[in-house]
């Protein structure tokens, strides 16, 4: 069967599988954990209630039973009966689905790419990245989605509620064909255990930054951002623009993390990594993204100093928990390492983002299903271990950073000393500390996928996004301004990559390419690909989009806002209102998400789509919304008190004479300090 089969639904077919065939296991790809929500009797049989209300009911006695055995098996309703067996969950051409509308035709194929299972942390479970980010909460849901897109009109707009497609409403064709929100829920009903049963009753569901919202690109994704990281950590941690024989150590490699080995070695590092899941770490070592791995700690600390004096750039794949290879790394008596983070899913601590030291994986993942209360407590205790050695080797001049992930913020919560004084952690954000500068900028990692499938349009497009840099560049290098010398860096550092990335092989699933550009170049970038879009040079349409991560998408006081020290660092209208003004300015589609990679309840992020078709009226589009998309976020940091952000808000205003910003007037602490309350 081929993708024609996505406008139909769910047929006839799947009611003929066995119970057998139902619940086979394949064990080619990975597979969720057990989720333990703890249910009552009635919430159980409301969650089998909600789940039969897409059926007809002459199915309900087939698919009841069914239903409370994955419940009670697997802890969530996936619907595996309706799982599709007879054609490749993939990116396909464009052209080859079924959809009346060209937009709907590009949301279908970012539907399809984020559950690949080259490109999905869990395909079968639905489940794209970080341990629980979903793209639906049930195959049902994927396939009335796929039917609604195929029947989509230029003047209807498709409603998604946490995965649940709510229907076609009537719209205009300058309206989003897609709406989609994930896990919003009233906020004092945004706690852990309150997802844990929301999502099990299939009410809500957690979307990650760009699983629910259809918009991952793979690993590559993170490896530039990544790369970005490591290599802004050693000028500014380190003090130098040499890379070579620098020791970067963390851990992860299960989802978006298993891009550090690959970013690491693009910067020119060496990078040691440790992964508690075989099957994570082989896929990557065979992907070619990790270059060496090691069982032995004893070898892998030969190794870092055989590599470190040689000044060999590589990446080492350590299987083993962590805990014990940072307790390992403290016991050397020489400072061999000389930065430090982490990307396990912290996220989510208690259901597979993180394991505990002492046990196997299997055997943690077993207590984790038998004993949630226990696990729990091992993980604690594993989380104070962690920041303790981490601790033993920063005091020898180590610098550490906390990745996004939540890790300081669990550690604390488990007992861990986190904090250098109250509210302050001892260990930076990297968005605070490191990247801070680059979103004040206006700078963030701004994403397109050719349509077609064909390499030869990516290839296409990076050089005319090269192209677009050297512009940029030139126009940029007369000034003097800090802020601008700071921009000018960043051209330079994008332009190397873009130049190189396809010598490292970074597609896995749909032809993307991921570059960190401010609102000018986004926008020049976007004109340029529609207009060879237009004169056929580039052979089909690309989608425009961007990780949640950015200058504007993303409110997130551990991570995208950590560095807004006016106390807004907790408010979310900046993402909220990020969302609400793509929408109107030519988005394809919006998408607003609570959540993100600090956690439920941590965040507040969301994302676009826009399909650029080759047509005036795309490059309309594209101008408007993208001007917007940065130029809010810059405007908010300003308002904070950032310089840097203040100086590009201001350059952006003399851009566009339709941009009038409040700007903040300077205070003197001089003055305040002379008050008595």
């Amino acid at each position: 069967m081929s993708v024609q089969e996505l406008s139909l639904g769910i047929t006839e077919k799947y009611y003929q599988l066995t119970t057998e065939q139902v619940f086979w296991i394949d064990p080619s790809v990975p597979h969720a954990p057990k989720r333990t929500p703890a249910l009552t009797d009635a919430e159980r049989k409301q969650a089998v209630r909600n789940a039969l209300r897409y059926f007809p009911v002459e199915r309900h006695a087939l698919l009841a039973p069914e239903f409370a055995r994955e419940l009670a098996t697997f802890g969530h309703i996936y619907m595996y009966r309706f799982r599709p067996r007879d054609y490749e969950m993939k990116a396909y051409p464009i052209n080859e689905y079924p959809a009346k509308c060209i937009q709907a035709a590009g949301i279908m194929l970012q539907i399809q790419n984020n559950l690949d299972k080259a490109v999905a942390q869990f395909p079968h479970e639905l489940i794209t990245y970080g341990g629980n980010g979903s793209v639906f909460n049930n195959w049902a849901q994927y396939h009335l989605t796929m039917k609604y897109l195929s029947q989509m009109t230029d003047e209807q707009t498709l409603v998604m509620y946490s995965g649940h497609p709510h229907g076609l409403f009537p719209s205009t064709r300058d309206a989003p064909r897609a709406i989609v929100t994930n896990g919003m829920v009233i906020p004092n009903y945004s706690s852990r255990a309150d997802y844990d049963r929301m999502y099990a009753l299939g009410n809500s569901q957690f979307g990650q930054m760009t699983a629910g919202s259809y918009c991952y690109i793979g690993p590559q994704g993170i490896v530039h951002g990544t790369t970005i990281t490591v290599m802004n950590a050693v000028r500014k941690y380190l003090n130098t623009n040499d890379m070579a024989g620098k020791v970067f150590v963390t851990a992860g490699l299960g989802g978006m993390s298993g891009a550090q080995p690959k970013a690491a070695v693009i910067a020119g590092v060496i990078c040691v990594v440790a992964e508690v899941d075989e099957s994570a770490l082989n896929k990557r070592f065979d992907q070619g993204w990790l270059l060496e791995k090691e069982t032995d700690l004893d070898k892998v600390v030969a190794r870092i100093k055989e590599a470190k004096k040689s000044k060999l750039s590589t990446s080492i794949g350590y299987h083993g928990n962590i805990v014990d290879l940072w307790e390992r790394l403290a016991q050397e008596p020489e400072h061999i390492i000389d930065l430090g983070s982490d990307q396990t899913s912290l996220h989510n601590p208690f259901g597979g983002g993180y394991y505990p030291a002492g046990l196997s994986f299997n055997d943690a993942k077993a207590l984790m299903e038998s004993d949630p209360a226990a696990f729990k407590v091992a993980v604690e205790k594993s989380l104070i271990r962690h920041l303790n050695a981490v601790d033993k080797l920063a005091a020898k001049g180590m610098r550490f950073w906390d990745y996004g992930n939540a890790f300081l913020l669990e550690a604390g919560r488990a007992g861990a000393q986190v904090f250098k004084e109250p509210g302050v952690f001892k260990y930076p954000s990297y968005v605070q500390d490191i990247m801070g500068d680059i979103f004040s900028l206006g700078f963030g990692p701004f994403r397109w996928i050719c349509t077609s499938g064909k390499h030869d349009d990516l290839l296409k497009t990076d050089e005319i996004a090269k192209n677009v840099i050297e512009e940029l560049m030139a126009e940029n290098a007369a000034s003097k301004h800090e802020s601008d010398l700071k921009s000018h860096q960043q051209y330079e550092d994008n332009h190397l990559w873009i130049s190189k990335c396809d010598d490292h092989k970074l597609v896995v699933g749909s032809e993307a390419r991921i570059l960190y550009c401010n609102a000018q170049g986004r926008m020049r970038i976007a004109v340029k690909l529609n207009e060879a879009i237009g004169r056929g040079e580039i052979k089909g349409p690309i989608m425009l989009s961007r990780d949640h991560h950015d200058v504007s998408g993303t409110d997130s006081p551990w991570r995208e806002t950590s560095n807004v020290t006016d106390g807004s660092q907790f408010c979310a209208d900046m993402a909220v209102q990020n969302a609400i003004g793509d929408s109107f300015r030519g988005a394809t589609s919006v998408s607003l998400h609570n959540g993100g990679g600090t956690g439920w309840g941590e965040a507040m992020n969301g994302g676009f789509l826009l399909l650029l078709d080759g047509t005036e009226d795309a490059s309309r589009r594209a101008r408007n919304m993208l001007h917007w998309d940065v130029n809010n976020g810059v405007a908010r940091r300003s308002w904070s008190g950032n310089a840097h952000a203040k100086h590009q808000i201001q350059h952006a205003q003399t851009l566009e004479p339709g941009l009038t910003v409040t700007l903040p007037e300077e205070v003197a602490s001089e003055l305040l300090d002379k008050l008595t309350f």
